[in-house]
């Protein structure tokens, strides 16, 4: 979900930093009298940043004329390349959100949506990062290209050291630097989102449903533990080796003089009290653990 809600405002910062960009470049020439000073000259550029087609007129002062120049660098297929990337993946954005919201139970149907997003989003994921990384390099060409010391090197009046040139306007890069930044951010973005879109394919599925063989290698190796280890109780005597069955034949008797023991111990502990004799009845004698047992019955014959 959070895909969902940042990815098209990401995407729209990014291609509209770049894609309505106008940077302008103005620069003054002195022809020291022979023309009048500070002559301006405006340099206007942007998107798609063909430099190679932009031009202005520069003042020629010994001629006294104007000559054409142009700047030099074209650097439309990566700009370009940058705004498809971020157009596409604005309207793919839009059309997930549709579908995740009204048609969930046709987007998980035989495990196609899921799949189908997945591997879009391992595609946008690549070409986000490729995108901002070719843009980036642009970007620091076209800074280079448009820088004033270059600028005015292309004049040629300017490389004459009795001429003054200067620059009174520089571009501002603030702009196309934000959209650098954002391309990279919409690659960590769709990045991180690869997790959660495979989540509900049916491959992550597949491997929660059927454990790894390792796992069950060692499940297995426990379950026969515990099974011979029951098994070893429950078999006889005779099924034992001489070893075991030695042994078990020494605790057997150690358990039975403890149990000799025991009895003899109880017995000793146990005091009988003579017979008293009753005419015509029972006599029940106690012990001391409170044992109730019938005693013998004597009948007395009166003479």
């Amino acid at each position: 979900m959070c895909m969902v809600i940042f990815a098209p405002i990401f995407a729209i910062c990014a291609f509209a930093t770049c894609g309505g960009y106008h940077g302008h470049l103005q620069v003054k020439v002195d022809c020291a009298g022979r023309r009048p000073n500070n002559l301006s000259i405006n340099i206007d550029f942007g998107y798609p940043f063909r430099l190679q087609q932009v031009h202005f007129k520069a003042p020629m002062c010994e001629a006294k004329r104007e000559e054409i120049v142009f700047l030099s660098g074209d650097f439309s297929a990566a700009a370009q390349f940058f705004v498809t990337v971020g157009v596409s993946a604005f309207l793919y954005s839009l059309l997930a959100t549709v579908v995740y919201v009204f048609y969930q139970n046709k987007y998980l149907k035989n495990n196609r949506g899921p799949l189908v997003d997945f591997l879009v989003t391992i595609t946008f994921s690549l070409t986000w990062l490729l995108s901002s990384c070719c843009w980036a390099k642009s970007l620091s060409d076209i800074k280079t290209a448009t820088n004033p010391t270059e600028v005015l090197l292309l004049i040629s009046a300017c490389r004459e050291k009795e001429y003054k040139c200067a620059a009174t306007q520089e571009p501002f890069w603030s702009r196309l630097n934000t959209s650098a930044v954002f391309g990279f951010v919409n690659a960590i973005l769709w990045s991180g989102n690869i997790w959660f879109v495979f989540k509900e394919t049916d491959w992550y599925k597949t491997g929660q449903r059927f454990p790894s063989r390792t796992s069950s290698r060692k499940r297995s190796s426990e379950m026969r533990e515990r099974l011979y280890s029951e098994s070893s109780f429950e078999q006889p005597d005779d099924s034992f080796g001489p070893f075991r069955q030695d042994s078990f034949t020494e605790s057997r008797g150690d358990f039975d003089k403890q149990v000799q023991r025991q009895s003899s111990i109880n017995q000793s502990q146990v005091s009988f009290s003579l017979p008293e004799t009753y005419l015509g009845k029972t006599v029940i004698y106690e012990k001391e653990n409170k044992i109730a047992s019938q005693g013998p019955v004597i009948f007395v014959n009166e003479m």
